[in-house]
């Protein structure tokens, strides 16, 4: 009794935080809010005694990600800048085209769900097999995929300090100008 509760309170919790995340005019509390569902769903994988998976959420995603995310925001935009409204037309076909995803993906987990099961259920994967598969350097393994990944995000980073930079040398410039004449 006392789980489902907490998976009510957790759920209850992804769902109101999404929607504020996706709804909320202020850009920074859309982040805080995304920060609030991925904890929720590191308490979920701790429900499930994952607890590998539930160091990783928290470490991972609401730590590291969440400061990039926060980094990149305050680096490109002005934080208090609230966003401007979308127009009918893009609400519609937002609406429209996230239903669409919504039955393509409900149709896939539907057709594949018990294959998958079965699988599972056969051949249980342990915790050393995904370890050298997400670390080794052969065939199907992803240690160089990870660390593309990685040099990726370094380069979004110096991209973002970049313009960050060229935007505030014409701010003041610009002021500069303004005080001569």
């Amino acid at each position: 009794m006392l789980e489902q509760i907490i998976f009510s309170i957790l759920a209850i919790a992804i769902a109101l935080f999404s929607v504020l995340a996706v709804t909320s005019k202020r850009i920074i509390r859309s982040a805080i809010y995304l920060l609030f569902v991925l904890l929720a769903t590191a308490g979920l994988f701790l429900m499930l005694n994952y607890h590998f998976l539930f160091a990783v959420q928290v470490t991972v995603y609401a730590g590291g990600i969440m400061v990039l995310f926060i980094m990149a925001i305050f680096l490109t935009h002005k934080p208090g800048k609230i966003v401007e409204r979308r127009t009918n037309l893009k609400i519609i076909s937002s609406i429209l085209l996230s239903g669409g995803g919504l039955i393509l993906c409900g149709y896939i987990i539907l057709r594949n769900v018990t294959r998958v099961y079965n699988y599972l259920k056969i051949n249980e994967i342990n915790m050393q097999d995904i370890g050298r598969a997400m670390m080794g350097t052969e065939k199907y393994q992803f240690l160089l995929p990870f660390e593309a990944i990685s040099l990726l995000l370094l380069a979004c980073i110096i991209g973002a300090i970049m313009i960050a930079r060229k935007e505030k040398n014409i701010e003041t410039n610009d002021n500069k100008d303004l005080d001569h004449k």
